[in-house]
């Protein structure tokens, strides 16, 4: 997280939004599901392309879906299944924050990332 010594919202809004690229990725983080956290002893991850999620708040809660993607710049991730109809009546893609998602599988294929859990499952 930015770390900002003032309590004012302005700069902790200002800060978060002139974040450098390391530091969002901390932003990107999503609670894991209870089994998850079991099975890999931590609470929480970065939420990448392919992690099957479930959304816990807003309108969608209870949809479970694949992340399609993950804005770093606005810090928010589309997920399948998610959408929101315009005055028009298409559907688009409702970004929501991964703090109102939970992760229910991940997506392992990138090795690093297998190897930073402990090993595939």
């Amino acid at each position: 997280m930015v770390r900002v010594e003032s309590k004012q919202p302005r700069k902790q809004r200002k800060a978060r939004y002139a974040a450098p690229a390391h530091a969002r990725n901390h932003f990107l983080r999503a609670p894991l599901a209870p089994a998850l956290r079991e099975q890999y002893h931590r609470r929480s991850m970065r939420v990448v392309v392919g992690d099957t999620v479930k959304v816990l708040r807003g309108e969608s809660a209870g949809t479970e879906g694949l992340v399609d993607m993950v804005d770093t710049k606005k810090s928010t991730i589309v997920v399948q299944g998610v959408s929101v109809n315009k005055a028009d009546g298409t559907e688009v893609p409702r970004p929501i924050p991964p703090s109102n998602v939970q992760i229910t599988r991940l997506n392992l294929k990138d090795p690093k990332r297998a190897e930073k859990l402990g090993g595939a499952e």
